[in-house]
């Protein structure tokens, strides 16, 4: 099979698309035959060697789906020929974390993609319990957002959800839009994005957001917002998130930072205008409502801009870092 193999980290990261031999499945493991996998900022990190618990060689990507083709000697709810997404987390199911339901925050963390093979391949073998099927009708690009969308839903999950809200979300790309989608089934007032990329603004608009602004000193709600969401790991647009919250309200974490990296805030205002700072972790029981909520309706097939092949790999991660476009996917089937 062929597949896109990061050989050894850096600034951007040493990859090419290499013949690997086609995996077979573990008694409890499926093989599935990869047309879609979602390019993230998590895929960036693993080329720039910025994750302590990546290992290279590595095939990336984690946010999968395609049809099974093989099961393993002990499989017995899974079938060849099912479409499925793929949740790439796999806690350990042993340690303090996952005793107490808690396994998005495990303490042996593993993950396709990540810390072991992932789907930027034609083929990859994951664990059975990891694949969730999907009704026939969903669109191939819904497919490949299912994994993306249950972060979302996680994120969602972690906020107190009052209806007649005001949010305001820090950056326009995939995860801030899926977010905004996702706030308005919850019952939120208004919804603003604050992003410097005026193309993704112009698409944030067409999205139903009520405001869309290079700067939230542009927006005008001076008590502030009752929601406020970093979506986009920016240290200085955290910086100014934090300013943004109303008293009483609740500032989430959801866009993943540089590790190394600090932000600046007022403990005192915190303290005295009882603001809530809350972090979402990747994915914990939210695939399944993730599933349903796309094949109920939520419609997010815009948000896919740009399907490549592995060969234009190099190319879909240039077009990523220079934020133009939208969701971008690979399609390693693709000729």
């Amino acid at each position: 099979m062929r597949a896109l193999v990061v050989t050894a980290p850096g600034p951007r990261g040493t990859a090419a698309v290499t013949e690997l031999p086609d995996p077979r499945p573990e008694p409890d493991e499926v093989v599935v035959r990869v047309t879609s996998c979602g390019l993230c900022g998590t895929d960036m990190h693993v080329l720039g060697g910025e994750l302590p618990v990546v290992g290279y060689p590595l095939v990336p990507g984690h946010e999968l789906t395609g049809e099974i083709v093989a099961v393993g000697s002990a499989v017995r709810d899974r079938a060849v020929g099912e479409r499925v997404a793929v949740d790439p987390n796999m806690p350990c199911g042993a340690c303090h974390y996952c005793r107490i339901g808690r396994g998005n925050l495990c303490e042996d963390y593993t993950a396709i993609g990540v810390t072991r093979a992932g789907g930027f391949a034609e083929l990859v073998a994951v664990p059975a319990r990891c694949c969730y099927v999907l009704p026939a009708h969903l669109s191939e690009a819904a497919a490949g957002l299912v994994e993306p969308l249950s972060c979302a839903v996680h994120g969602l999950n972690r906020l107190p959800r009052r209806p007649g809200e005001h949010y305001l979300i820090y950056g326009a790309g995939t995860m801030g839009l899926m977010m905004t989608a996702l706030v308005r089934t919850a019952g939120a007032a208004s919804v603003s994005v604050v992003d410097p990329n005026e193309e993704r603004l112009a698409f944030a608009r067409s999205f139903g957001v009520d405001a869309a602004v290079t700067g939230a000193d542009a927006l005008d709600r001076a008590p502030g917002f009752e929601v406020v969401i970093d979506a986009s790991g920016v240290i200085a647009a955290i910086e100014d998130g934090l300013g943004r919250v109303r008293r009483g309200g609740t500032f989430l974490q959801f866009g993943v930072a540089d590790p190394a990296r600090g932000a600046s805030f007022s403990p005192y205002r915190v303290y005295s205008q009882e603001i809530d700072i809350i972090g979402s972790m990747a994915v914990h029981n939210s695939f399944q409502p993730a599933v349903d909520l796309l094949a109920a309706g939520l419609d997010l097939d815009p948000l896919v801009s740009d399907v490549y092949g592995l060969d234009d790999f190099d190319e879909a991660v240039a077009r990523f870092r220079a934020g133009t476009g939208r969701k971008i996917h690979i399609a390693p089937q693709k000729g």
